[in-house]
């Protein structure tokens, strides 16, 4: 049997097999075989490693894709210079992820436009080239997204899944207050969560004024207490760099 009458029924084969990334590379690694006078061991071996990164890949891919980061934000296109006062030792050592092995939470606290929403999206980034998955929401997405489950009878579910993700990012925390329906789900994912996996948090308010967004003191003050036990604390203060660019550009056009 010719090797062009084998190539069809070995496609078929691993197909059925579910070997993608075999398939994709079968007909250059052939020619590559032949060519470098591979033993077939060396051959299947190549054919393996391209089915290994064909994998990779697509859980990758399917990490990014769950984890509703907001743009292509990296720990490298961070401007620190901008706010030189920045803790980037702190940064550093948050981006290799040791923070979520341990379980740890994470808050970035700071006024409008110092660069929380970017740290934390580029740690998200950083969790997800590691293998780890991660989830991007709002404080009032990830409520919203419990309340629906609880009327559609499948809280218990939604919640487990949301504890278990390795990394969660609440965007946006006690920037406005809670009902109660509100606090209460996030209290139950808060609890569910603590040193099991970490949660990272970002506010433009310190976390002495959290509990103002709670009608519910004593639920609020719980909460709090958690996502502030053993957590890692990142401060950014100094100017707006939104603030500034924007005047740049007027200017720019004046």
């Amino acid at each position: 049997m010719t090797i062009n009458q084998v190539l069809p029924e070995l496609t078929t084969s691993l197909k059925k097999l579910g070997l993608s990334g075999m398939i994709n590379g079968l007909e250059s690694r052939r020619a590559q075989a032949v060519s470098n006078q591979m033993s077939h061991c060396d051959f299947l071996s190549l054919l393996a490693g391209d089915e290994l990164l064909y994998r990779e890949n697509r859980r990758y891919e399917r990490r990014l894709k769950q984890a509703n980061l907001n743009g292509y934000k990296t720990i490298e296109t961070f401007d620190f210079s901008f706010n030189p006062k920045v803790n980037q030792a702190l940064i550093r050592d948050l981006a290799t992820c040791l923070f979520v092995r341990e379980k740890h939470p994470v808050l970035i606290v700071g006024p409008c436009g110092t660069g929380k929403s970017h740290l934390a999206q580029a740690l998200g980034f950083c969790a997800i080239k590691q293998g780890l998955d991660v989830l991007s929401s709002t404080q009032s997405q990830l409520a919203d997204l419990l309340q629906s489950a609880r009327a559609t009878n499948s809280y218990d579910k939604k919640l487990k899944w949301l504890s278990k993700i390795p990394l969660l990012i609440i965007d946006d925390f006690a920037l406005k207050p809670l009902r109660p329906s509100e606090e209460e789900v996030l209290h139950d994912l808060i609890n569910q969560r603590y040193e099991q996996t970490s949660t990272m948090i970002t506010s433009n308010l310190a976390a002495s004024e959290w509990y103002n967004a709670f009608s519910n003191k004593l639920l609020g003050a719980a909460m709090i207490d958690r996502l502030q036990h053993n957590a890692y604390s990142l401060i950014l203060d100094g100017k707006s760099y939104r603030t500034i660019r924007t005047a740049e550009k007027k200017r720019g056009l004046e």
